[in-house]
């Protein structure tokens, strides 16, 4: 299988072989695989992850307290307990270089740029070094959550992390609200240190994936199913090509129409290819009423989204890895946290650590 890069330039076989032993001493020294106590359950989340600055975080449609939100849900509805939580660390400039280009990471030292990605405007006028700090810690903070979450899936059957699920990121652009390619890093990592060989993406958000699909668009041992609406950002066409297995759904799909599309994708996706591991990008942003999604989707067709999902990994003993990745109002944190407390009544999770306290 190849493991060539995606650069339509013929590169030399010793200069790839040598990229290839660079990124995997890298990710043999990253520090962001640690040990997780049992008395911990495989749901990860930080604090950190909530971006708060002077209220520019109100001028994107993103919930960006989203994340803090599903937590304390889950906390004051009894289905968690907060010392249970797994908080990752903070991915390195190393840890990122395994993906991303050093010419993409030095471009993020302009505000102009993060603006760009991010999408809101007025963070080009702010100090780059606010901007590491309010802006991109957190999402770096996410991208460690996303890559340990793959390590505990392997362990523990299945993990979430409460954040991720950058999908329009690619190894040398990001955009979308995606700054770091946090799915294309968590397989590499997989591939690595978990001797992962065949990584299923199902990718659920109502935008297309762009970015893991341009990342992975030579690489067979990663099989993509992508259910979108076309009718939305991002348009890449070239991406398009690369997807596996394509599922479109247009403005105003509802939930019936929805899921029994993707019951009919699943039992395909499943002829198709035997994965080792699945990474689940569970958007909310296909629930009715979203500004950027245009879908219909029900608060109860998300639960059973996320329900059929689960099945299909915990059916087949494949581990899976959970992403919270878009939704753009205020309910998706409920929408979430409910999502998750049935996943956890109908056995397809556990968020009972070893102290026997929910």
């Amino acid at each position: 299988m190849s493991t060539a890069p995606s650069s339509s330039t013929a590169v030399p076989s010793s200069t790839a072989t040598d990229a290839e032993t660079l990124r995997r001493n890298r990710i043999l020294s990253s520090k962001l695989y640690f040990d997780v106590p049992l008395s911990k359950v495989p749901l990860i989340y930080s604090p950190s992850y909530d971006i708060a600055f002077l209220g520019i975080e109100k001028l994107h449609p993103f919930d960006s307290s989203k994340w803090g939100r599903i937590c304390r849900f889950l906390i004051a509805g009894g289905v968690l307990d907060n010392k249970c939580i797994v908080e990752p660390q903070e991915a390195t400039k190393d840890d990122l270089l395994v993906v991303h280009s050093e010419s993409y990471l030095n471009s993020l030292k302009s505000s102009f740029t993060v603006s760009v990605i991010i999408e809101v405007p007025p963070v080009a006028l702010l100090p780059n070094c606010l901007v590491q700090q309010k802006v991109l810690h957190p999402f770096r903070k996410q991208v460690g959550g996303s890559i340990l979450a793959a390590k505990l899936a392997k362990e523990r059957g299945w993990a979430i992390n409460v954040g991720g699920g950058f999908h329009h990121c690619s190894g040398d652009k990001g955009g979308g609200f995606c700054v770091y390619a946090d799915i294309s890093l968590c397989i590499h990592y997989a591939f690595v240190r978990l001797h992962i060989t065949r990584v299923m993406i199902i990718d659920l958000d109502a935008h297309q994936g762009n970015g893991h699909e341009k990342d992975f668009s030579d690489d067979r041992r990663v099989y993509i199913l992508d259910m979108y609406n076309p009718e939305i950002y991002p348009f890449d066409y070239e991406a398009r090509r690369y997807v596996s297995q394509k599922v479109e759904v247009v403005s105003g799909t509802a939930t019936d129409e929805y899921l029994a599309k993707l019951d009919e994708a699943l039992k395909v996706a499943g002829r198709k290819f035997e994965p080792e591991l699945v990474v689940y990008n569970a958007g909310t942003d296909i629930l009715d009423g979203d500004p950027l999604g245009r879908l219909k989707i029900s608060p109860d067709g998300i639960t059973r989204r996320d329900e059929k999902v689960f099945r299909f990994a915990r059916e087949r003993n494949i581990p899976l890895v959970m992403l919270t990745s878009g939704g753009y109002m205020k309910s998706s944190a409920r929408v979430i946290a409910d999502s998750i407390e049935n996943l956890s009544k109908k056995g397809l999770i556990d968020v009972v650590g070893s102290s026997g306290k929910v």
